[in-house]
């Protein structure tokens, strides 16, 4: 019985070939797509899940207000994790992370440069589950110059050789270190990924008693069940009593008086499975994620879905009339009514099932692609995301079953002779209003998700592209940015070499760049030496040449002079800075301000010019206080190109670079693609929303042809009778086409306003940020107006040319 269940659908599907094809292309589309962001969702919502204590971990932050700034870090200082171990018994372990920078290793007369490295607790790999293939984790870091490397670290720096017991010499720090374990590499959905993690017991620093600086990461492991808000609500306890002594030493006034004038220091807790979505905070270990790009491509993921659904649906229903005289007959000719069910509900499910393949299929092809505009190395294996593909499986049956309900159900309940008496016309007078009005409330919906998607990629584009467009207040074009710090003592020389060569317009050397990675650093100041005014700038130490090179501006005095020998103890700061300490540019010239170092020696600066403001940080952040100071410069050597053509200018500094016989390569890169880098976030959410807004109008655009077409079989007759009667072609196409454009209206003023709240809200992250135009919306309107008439208007000519003789003969 199945056998003929299952071969009286395939020749009912084979017969009704448009029909068919509309319904498999359109859920497999639907079904592809929401699979693939489904795995981008799942793998941003897994981090840091993995490690065996996630659940009551958390890591501890720095926050605070200064006047001029927010203190918003996600390290802390070197003895915050023992006090925390040793004075609240709730902490079960403390564990800390510093990163280690860029060494240079030494290795088999090799010089390698390595980023991932970390020095971290001896207790550090029994608090996070980093499995160890070789050696014990609870004793790998306990001692001074103990490393442990990753897999992949192992194979690269010893091949096949046993990696445990080797030695690892550091050239720049002059450290050697002893490999005592080899670890797993560390996921990619973990917010800290390191390949060489050496012991915290070889860093100085590390014993600092000092609470004035940071840049320890530190992480705590609670009890079970035990809710981290309590603990957090006691450790204004520890600032006081760690911090107060200190903060008089470095600022003459006490915990009190600095509260008193408006500041505060507190320590923070955050879980650490909300790291990577939900921490605003600065100098993080990686680029974390956000939720709301989660919530925007789930949205869209679970659109895309419900837009292929309904179209499923939509023409099953709208199908399913023209089969109620093969019910009659059907019935007549003995046919039980749970035949008739089982017999709609397998082709149905049948439609599905090839739809599904259809989908994995499509869902291979588009990964590569997907990985691309997203960023992650997602894969469709079985054992990827445990659960994902039986769930997609049992959601295309659910999705079969129920598109096939109403044909099941509904035509099969039907008496023989009312649907013979009466044939299809019947059943069509008897449902009309419901199905219709079903029907059309799921093409509105469908085109409200269109163009909502369509209105949110243009705001996006357009956010983009004022970022790219607005006056940064420096020339990021043609400027080359090469880390100079290998060159050693023969920076200058190589600086010299690149000042003689006409293609060069200027060269400047510093930690400091306002695009990119960059040094930080956090200088509190009192303006005119006044002790109860404390201000947080961000200072910037740079050479002569700093802001010719970069195109600043100087809006009053003048930039450092190598005429002035006084300028060592000279300042530039920018225009929110003269704001912040109640000045006014024609009065900040030859003022003062006053800085303290964590042993409360004071150094005082004179203000000797100002810069017009620039961002030296993202636009999702207001333009702070910044501080200039003279430096000789180390780190960024960045070089501004006369000409537009610099290939024969990097030629040419690669062979002085390597005429030093320096460490390590020559590389580069663009101060513009630094910049650029900032916003990939954004860019990867635009190029999704683009790719994903196309799809889901050509799939709604699939069920409006497939409707448009059902209407037009419908209306063949009444077509005939209105053309013998007089009706030109232009009034055919009009009247079969003016009802779905009538949708596509109501769609547009239903999406309109949610549009614009939910892109108003995305827009609200940045301080600098578009106003959102009413063209935006007409746009969306008119693209979705157009694209609906050209779907329906080939079935509306083809409609309104058919010879009405044709048409009226069956009558």
């Amino acid at each position: 019985m199945l056998k003929n269940y299952i071969k009286i659908a395939w020749r009912n599907l084979a017969r009704n070939r448009v029909f068919s094809a509309i319904n498999i292309a359109g859920l497999a589309i639907g079904l592809a797509s929401c699979m693939l962001i489904s795995l981008y969702v799942i793998d941003e919502l897994s981090f840091d899940r993995f490690h065996e204590k996630a659940g009551r971990m958390v890591r501890v932050a720095f926050k605070g207000t200064m006047q001029g700034g927010i203190i918003n870090e996600s390290h802390v200082m070197p003895p915050v994790a023992a006090a925390l171990k040793a004075d609240y018994p709730e902490v079960l372990e403390a564990t800390r992370l510093r990163q280690g920078g860029k060494p240079l290793i030494l290795l088999h007369n090799q010089i390698y440069n390595d980023d991932k490295l970390a020095f971290v607790d001896s207790n550090f790999l029994s608090v996070f589950t980093f499995p160890l293939i070789q050696g014990n984790a609870k004793t790998a870091l306990l001692e001074p110059n103990t490393m442990v490397l990753s897999e992949s670290a192992a194979q690269k720096y010893f091949g096949k050789a046993d990696a445990v017991g080797q030695t690892i010499a550091f050239k720049d720090r002059k450290q050697t270190f002893r490999v005592t374990g080899v670890m797993r590499d560390m996921p990619s959905n973990s917010h800290i990924r390191f390949d060489l993690l050496g012991s915290m017991a070889s860093l100085d620093e590390a014993r600092v008693p000092s609470w004035m600086q940071s840049e320890f990461f530190t992480y705590l492991v609670l009890p079970e069940g035990y809710d981290y808000q309590r603990l957090e609500k006691k450790l204004p306890a520890t600032i006081d009593k760690y911090i107060s002594s200190q903060l008089k030493q470095a600022m003459g006034v006490t915990m009190a008086e600095f509260r008193k004038q408006g500041n505060n220091l507190e320590l923070r807790l955050q879980p650490l499975t909300d790291i990577h979505l939900h921490s605003d905070f600065q100098y993080d270990l990686d680029v974390n994620g956000d939720i709301t790009y989660v919530y925007i491509f789930g949205a869209v993921a679970v659109m895309m879905l419900l837009i292929a659904c309904i179209n499923f649906m939509n023409l099953s229903t709208a199908g399913s009339s023209k089969r109620a005289r093969e019910v009659g007959v059907r019935k007549v000719m003995g046919s039980e009514k749970a035949e008739l069910v089982w017999q709609f509900l397998i082709e149905s499910t049948l439609l599905t099932a090839i739809a599904m393949l259809l989908a994995a299929l499509l869902c291979l092809a588009g990964m590569p692609m997907f990985n691309q505009l997203s960023g992650k190395n997602l894969s469709l294996e079985w054992n990827s995301v445990p659960g994902l593909i039986p769930a997609f499986i049992g959601f295309g049956l659910f999705v079969g079953v129920f598109a096939g309900s109403y044909p099941a159900f509904f035509l099969s309940s039907f008496k023989p002779i009312t649907v013979l008496k009466g044939g299809a016309s019947v059943i069509r007078l008897n449902s009309s209003g419901k199905s219709i009005s079903l029907r059309s409330g799921l093409v509105v919906f469908q085109f409200c998700m269109s163009i909502i998607l369509i209105v949110g990629t243009t705001v996006v584009f357009q956010q983009l592209q004022f970022i790219r467009n607005k006056k940064l207040g420096y020339n990021k074009d043609q400027v080359i940015v090469v880390p100079a710090w290998s060159l050693g003592k023969n920076t200058d020389a190589f600086r010299q070499e690149l000042l003689r060569d006409s293609r060069v317009a200027q060269v400047s050397l510093s930690g400091y760049v306002p695009a990119g990675p960059s040094d930080n650093n956090n200088f509190a100041v009192n303006p005119d030496a006044n002790p109860s005014q404390h201000v947080k700038t961000l200072r910037y130490d740079v050479d002569y040449n700093y802001l010719p090179t970069l195109g600043m501006e100087i809006a009053r005095g003048r930039n450092f002079s190598k005429d002035y020998g006084t300028d060592s103890t000279g300042i530039i700061i920018n225009e929110t800075a003269v704001k912040t300490f109640g000045w006014t540019p024609d009065n900040a010239l030859n003022r003062t301000i006053t800085h303290s170092d964590n042993d409360g020696k004071k150094t005082t600066y004179q203000v000797i010019g100002i810069v017009k403001d620039f961002h030296f940080r993202s636009m999702h952040e207001q333009i702070g206080p910044l501080v200039m100071t003279l430096s000789n410069g180390w780190g960024w050597m960045m070089v501004k190109a006369r000409s537009t053509e610099v290939s024969g200018l990097l030629a040419s500094m690669k062979r002085n670079w390597d005429g030093f016989r320096t460490d390590m390569p020559f590389s580069y890169t663009f101060l513009d693609e630094r910049f650029n880098e900032t916003y990939k976030a954004e860019q990867k959410t635009g190029q999704i929303l683009g790719t994903f807004a196309g799809l889901t109008i050509f799939v709604a655009c699939l069920g409006l042809f497939g409707l448009a077409t059902f209407t037009a079989e419908q209306r063949t007759k009444e077509i005939g009778v209105r053309k013998v009667l007089g009706a030109s072609v232009a009034g055919i196409i009009a009247l079969l086409s003016k009802d779905f454009l009538k949708l596509v209206v109501i769609a547009l003023l239903i999406a309109t306003p949610a549009a614009w709240w939910l892109m108003d809200k995305w827009l609200q992250e940045f301080a600098y940020k578009i106003n959102i135009s009413w063209w935006v919306f007409t746009t969306a309107g008119l693209l979705s107006t157009l694209v609906a008439l050209l779907t329906i208007s080939y079935q509306s000519v083809k409609a309104a040319l058919m010879n009405p003789v044709q048409s009226l003969r069956s009558e």
